[in-house]
């Protein structure tokens, strides 16, 4: 009996196997052509949607930072400075002092007003910036020059002919390589004020 088990169990998977063959070499022959449906398509339309942006405010604050500090001595002292007095019909005029102030490396530099133009309604204060003294001792200081208007009171552009020297303070002022760079501008406005040339 135990014989005959083990005969069946043998032939099973043979006869098994022969039943997979005829399957697993079966051929595929293409008898017509395939093609891709035809669909038509119209254009959609993108959904809207209604977007609120933030809500955004801006104001000051106060915050603890690092900053440079340098100790200018600044004394007051009686000068004559030029005085501009420009009489427009039917404006009000108010008298002030026009001041350019320019933080340098030493006291070897000059400052000094030569223009004075109005311009766009702006007074457009040209002044020149000079190192005269190369060997002078290195400490931060400030150079000025004033002049005072009694004009309309309007906006006031400073240009300044000179090298800019580093620092923050400077930063207000446009500086210029010469008159050239603005020369078009000036032609077009009236000469308030011309430094007269000192013999």
């Amino acid at each position: 009996m135990q014989s005959k088990h083990l005969t069946l169990g043998k032939f099973l998977p043979l006869s098994l196997f022969m039943l997979l063959i005829p399957l697993a070499s079966c051929q595929i022959k293409q008898e017509e052509a395939g093609r891709l449906p035809d669909v038509d398509i119209t254009p959609g339309k993108l959904p809207e949607y209604d977007v609120e942006g933030p809500d955004v405010k801006v104001g000051v604050t106060k915050r603890t930072v690092t900053v440079p500090k340098v100790i200018v001595i600044q004394e007051q002292e009686t000068v004559e400075v030029p005085y501009i007095d420009v009489d427009l019909p039917g404006a009000s005029r108010r008298e002030r002092t026009i001041t350019t102030e320019v933080e340098v490396p030493s006291a070897g530099y000059d400052l000094e007003v030569q223009s004075v133009y109005a311009l766009n309604n702006e007074l457009w204060v040209v002044s020149r910036l000079e190192e005269e003294n190369p060997n002078a001792p290195k400490a931060t200081v400030r150079v000025s020059d004033n002049i005072v208007i009694n004009a309309p009171d309007i906006p006031v552009r400073h240009y300044i002919i000179g090298k800019r020297p580093q620092g923050n303070f400077n930063e207000q002022y446009t500086f210029i390589d010469s008159r050239q760079q603005i020369a078009s501008q000036l032609d077009s406005g009236r000469q308030l004020y011309q430094q007269q040339a000192t013999s």
